[in-house]
């Protein structure tokens, strides 16, 4: 069985206006903010075109099964947005556009994009579940993991993994889901869907404090049934290679082990990366090829290696392209490779040995707090 890669040109479409980073320009902001050479907002079609552009010319592309997929239904949407907010995003959307939430600007056709790249995710889901595929990454955009019930935020429009997650269970097609969340912002969205819940368990590797700036704390692990089942790694700024895998290997693989999941996703953002201009980690390629190994191996000895990416966030258009392809060498044993043309300069800002003990002594009090799952004692 051959990878997936699921993508759509008309998701590269999304538009949100002018901004300069997440700055609306015009009205009382516009006397003091300039617009940028480039104009709109970071989460734009070019880190994720440009991601499979690399991919086209070095040949990868060609090792994986690629495919499209029809946008998610109302009746997916439904199981984890209510009626009211897709009545709301619907009529916003057909008339031209808006923000319902908070940085969630969308043009007129907005929900129906939005609604695509839940497709995208609900159908790599369904062809990993069924057995077409070994695994599978979905070229998501606009991204997901920041969207509430009932209120978009941080770029995201509709949750994709949790339509998809809902999906696959209505369909029969598995019972436990584990969402292993590596974009630098908080997985805010996925924890809140699944929040009272045992039988999704919800790890978010973050930024300490970076967004949502009030979400993302240790304590906050579910609630009800919930209650211990969703995990908060929060990493310092400045954590790089080292921090990411250790709290991978301290916390990550061994809360996998203990839930045994029938599939794992993984909320695939690129913004820990060194140059993303949202986020101060210095995560590089190698970091994001090896977090795939780890999963991969889990996934492997958990659930038959059913292991599905969603992509999320990440801003770099220079480097981005260079980590997702790292990350899809990895997962589809392509020997097709694009060599990191800032290695050795990535390598040289590491975190000193000294940082990294700092960092290390971190996790494992994160991990003694978290583990083993369950409510605490």
């Amino acid at each position: 069985m051959r990878t997936g890669f699921f993508w759509d040109e008309r998701c590269f479409w999304h538009g949100g206006g002018d901004y300069a980073l997440t700055l609306p320009l015009g009205g009382a902001m516009g006397g003091h903010v300039q617009p940028l050479a480039a104009g709109g907002l970071p989460e734009n079609p070019e880190t994720k075109r440009r991601l499979k552009n690399l991919m086209e010319v070095t040949g990868l592309i060609g090792d994986l099964s690629v495919r499209t997929a029809p946008a998610a239904t109302t009746q997916d949407l439904a199981r984890v947005h209510p009626e009211s907010y897709l009545q709301s995003f619907k009529a916003m959307s057909d008339q031209g556009g808006g923000e319902l939430g908070l940085r969630t600007p969308f043009l007129k056709g907005g929900y129906d994009i939005a609604a695509l790249s839940a497709g995208l995710a609900k159908t790599a889901l369904d062809a990993v579940l069924k057995g077409e595929l070994r695994n599978a990454y979905a070229l998501s955009r606009p991204p997901g993991h920041h969207c509430l019930p009932d209120w978009p935020n941080g770029f995201c429009l509709f949750n994709n993994i949790g339509i998809a997650i809902e999906a696959a269970r209505a369909a029969g097609l598995a019972k436990r889901f584990a969402v292993v969340d590596w974009d630098v912002h908080h997985g805010n969205g996925t924890e809140a869907v699944f929040y009272d819940r045992e039988d999704v368990l919800t790890i978010s590797l973050h930024q300490e404090w970076n967004y949502p700036l009030d979400t993302g704390a240790v304590t906050d692990r579910g609630t009800g049934a919930g209650l211990g089942y969703n995990l908060n790694v929060p990493l310092p700024p400045g954590a790089g290679h080292a921090a990411y895998l250790e709290a991978m290997e301290q916390i990550t693989l061994p809360a996998l082990a203990q839930f045994k999941p029938d599939l794992i996703i993984v909320a695939c953002g690129f913004d820990a990366c060194i140059f993303d201009p949202l986020a101060r980690m210095m995560a590089t390629p190698e970091t994001f090829r090896l977090m795939t190994r780890q999963v991969m191996q889990a996934a492997d000895h958990l659930c038959d290696g059913r292991l599905v990416l969603v992509h999320e966030g990440g801003y770099s258009e220079a480097y981005v392209p260079f980590c997702g392809h790292a990350v899809m060498e990895e997962l589809s044993g392509s020997d097709k490779t694009a060599v990191d043309p800032m290695a050795e300069a990535v390598k040289i800002r590491q975190p000193s040995d000294r940082m990294n003990a700092v960092y290390s002594t971190l996790i494992r009090e994160i991990a003694a707090e978290l583990l083993p799952l369950g409510a605490p004692a």
